[in-house]
């Protein structure tokens, strides 16, 4: 008999202890929810307050523009060290800054095509031919056939090109049959691998137009020469161009004819000033960092400058720096 009382004591504390050791898992994990609603509930306000610092930064950003230049066919040149320098926001708990450099130094992918209607566009051979002779240039291989099947990407009718790839040279998925929105865009096109992408990526850009970007002389870095020499027939290396961008004066050239009359250039290019270069500066890229409340918010943005009144026509957020 008391051997049965005693086995029923144990059971009965064994109960006790199980019940406690439920009771307590139960009230950690409803502890951990908690402080993880509450954390994300910070991180929330502080990346919502990141978002109207970020907002801010920009409009910062568009008043420096206007004191860059003075309208849309102000010389810019890289004087006053304006490019790429952060200048702050003063806020609250946090950090902000703005930078702003030069936008349209980039071969503009949608200058591929030309708008032939409403939502309609055909390839522009000579955009082709440019951008083929750009990846010449950097040594990416096959470029005639990736800047063909780039073309393809983007018109819309389903006729490849010469060496291009429309519908059916993709597997599970289609062309655009519209403009880029942004240039790793690139990377889906039949032929360009990562290591192609990240060999083209400093020197394309996804403008919101057809229209061909106009690299402004002045601001260009001379590293990008290849920009410049693709314009031109191949009679003309990028590093003829690189020696050229490097004599530039402080204040930058008052007009385009001076840098394509300077060195051996005026000698390769008789012609004179090839279209798409300039000493004006159309477009401007915008990146906004902000740190606040423990979240950090990167913004990079594209301004339209081409008006008297430049405006953030294109923006992209993500998270981290």
């Amino acid at each position: 008999m008391r051997t049965d009382r005693g086995q029923e004591r144990g059971a009965a504390l064994l109960t006790v202890l199980l019940l406690v050791a439920i009771v307590g898992a139960l009230a950690a994990a409803t502890m951990e929810k908690l402080n993880l609603s509450t954390r994300q509930a910070a991180n929330a306000k502080a990346m919502e307050q990141a978002r109207g610092w970020s907002q801010a930064a920009a409009v910062m950003a568009l008043i420096r523009i206007q004191s860059v230049r003075k309208d849309p066919k102000s010389t810019v040149s890289l004087a006053g060290g304006w490019s790429d320098r952060p200048f702050p926001l003063p806020i609250p708990d946090g950090v902000a800054t703005a930078r702003v450099h030069d936008g349209g130094n980039c071969f503009n992918l949608n200058s591929l095509v030309v708008r032939s209607g409403v939502d309609t566009y055909v390839v522009r051979s000579a955009g082709v031919t440019q951008f083929a002779r750009l990846m010449r240039l950097i040594g990416v291989p096959n470029g005639d056939s990736i800047a063909a099947a780039s073309a393809d990407w983007i018109d819309t009718d389903n006729n490849p090109i010469a060496g291009g790839a429309e519908d059916a040279a993709y597997s599970g998925y289609r062309t655009a049959n519209t403009l880029m929105a942004d240039p790793s865009e690139l990377r889906a096109v039949a032929g360009v691998t990562p290591q192609i992408y990240e060999k083209l990526r400093p020197y394309v850009c996804a403008l919101p137009t057809t229209d061909p970007a106009t690299v402004n002389v002045n601001t260009i870095e001379p590293e990008r020469s290849a920009l410049i020499a693709a314009m031109t027939p191949d009679t003309l290396g990028a590093e003829e161009v690189r020696r050229a961008l490097l004599t530039r004066p402080e204040t930058g050239w008052s007009q385009v004819s001076n840098f394509w009359s300077s060195g051996s250039l005026a000698a390769k290019v008789p012609g004179g000033a090839p279209g798409g270069t300039g000493v004006t500066t159309q477009w401007f890229a915008l990146i906004t960092d902000v740190t606040i409340g423990g979240a950090t918010l990167r913004q990079t943005g594209l301004i339209d400058a081409r008006t008297p009144q430049p405006a953030l026509v294109a923006r992209q957020w993500g998270e981290g720096a």
